[in-house]
């Protein structure tokens, strides 16, 4: 059988992930140091993993209501009105999703139709645009500048807007540049949204990951809340990748579209995986949020090292002030980023993702991420500095 006569024409023009060769090669490197890893480096904890195995032999084992364990949702209800000064109704207006990436996909499917248009910033998490054409809408990447922080602007917002776009994207704090969006920002671009009558579907699963600013939500801006599909997990913020835990906040109207998608492609998330969240956001409100705190303190340590020695050889960066990576230019090298990334990768054993994976406007940056040891980042660094001494020889 031929199964190319067979296949969607639609996923088969899907573009596969840029970022998932490098790591298979990295596999066949035993002293590679991989800078390219998207997830935290911390083992989630203890206590966390216990309730997952508690719940396991109490038989906990059968599906929970579609929309997640309703303790679950009152849990997570309370966590977005005592971090996020945000109030849902974990009822009606909560769903507990395989990850967040789960989440984007259900906001897609409820909204677009095919010809609708998305504007997504760019560069931006690599799952967006194919999410946008899975379901025959139109992504619309907008640039953003390094002068800017890699901040979309009102401005730029405008100009995307035609009479084609429905919604917009914001990933703040963002992957992969570390961008985040302070209030005033939130709320001249909140300005132009409510202008053009626009949802928002806003990813904040880093939103515990700032570095010497609070997260706000736009939800929480004036207007906002009842056009916003407010997106989060678990995964970053308590180290629980794996467990693909995630959730979504949005009005009645879209959440009940959105519940009828998960139903008949999901049914639920992983009974265990929920038990495990909830234990994490008990023990949260218990001990003030301490691993998530310890958690965050760290990085902050990583990305403070790792922004210094790449600005020191060279490499000019942004300081992020969000998530868990940092955006370097590397224009000055003159190679490509695909160039300067297999070149690294080959010579030096270091990992880095190139710009391009995130976008088109990507390119002359690298993406690296300081979710791993402060002694691999120091020595990463070490390789990447001899690497850069070796090409302007």
């Amino acid at each position: 059988m031929n199964w190319q006569d067979k296949l969607s024409n639609t996923v088969i023009n899907i573009k596969p992930s840029g970022i998932r060769k490098f790591f298979d090669i990295v596999q066949t490197m035993p002293d590679a140091i991989s800078l390219g890893v998207g997830e935290p480096d911390f083992i989630t904890p203890w206590h966390i993993r216990q309730a997952a195995m508690d719940s396991i032999r109490n038989g906990e084992t059968a599906y929970t209501s579609n929309a997640g364990d309703p303790k679950l949702r009152k849990a997570i209800s309370r966590y977005i009105e005592e971090r996020f000064s945000l109030s849902y109704d974990p009822m009606g207006e909560i769903i507990v999703t395989v990850g967040a990436s789960e989440a984007i996909d259900l906001a897609m499917r409820a909204l677009i139709n095919p010809g609708d248009e998305v504007i997504i910033p760019d560069p931006s998490y690599v799952s967006y645009v194919p999410n946008v054409l899975m379901v025959h809408g139109v992504p619309v990447p907008v640039k953003t500048k390094a002068e800017n922080d890699f901040r979309i602007t009102p401005n730029e917002i405008e100009a995307a807007i035609t009479d084609k776009t429905k919604a917009i994207i914001l990933p703040y704090p963002n992957n992969p540049t570390g961008a985040v969006m302070e209030k005033h920002h939130l709320e001249e671009i909140a300005k132009v949204i409510k202008k053009h009558d626009l949802i928002v579907i806003s990813d904040e699963i880093y939103a515990e990951l700032s570095y010497g600013i609070n997260h706000i939500s736009i939800a929480s801006i004036d207007g906002m809340k009842e056009r916003t599909i407010l997106i989060n997990g678990f995964s970053k913020a308590f180290a629980m990748t794996g467990w693909r835990v995630g959730f979504v906040c949005a009005p009645k109207d879209v959440l009940s579209m959105m519940l009828k998608v998960h139903q008949y492609v999901i049914m639920c998330a992983s009974t265990m995986s929920q038990a495990a969240a909830l234990d994490a956001l008990e023990r949260a409100f218990v001990d003030g949020f301490k691993d998530v705190k310890h958690m965050q303190e760290d990085y902050d340590m990583r990305r403070r090292v790792i922004y210094k020695a790449l600005n020191e050889m060279g490499l000019s960066s942004f300081e992020p002030k969000g998530a868990f990576y940092i955006f370097p230019c590397i224009k000055s090298t003159n190679r490509t980023s695909e160039q300067f990334a297999t070149d690294l990768l080959k010579s030096q054993h270091v990992a880095v993702v190139p710009g391009t994976a995130f976008g088109e406007s990507g390119e002359g940056y690298v993406r690296c991420s300081y979710a791993s040891s402060l002694k691999n980042i120091n020595e990463a660094m070490d390789r990447i500095k001899k690497f850069l001494e070796s090409i302007n020889a």
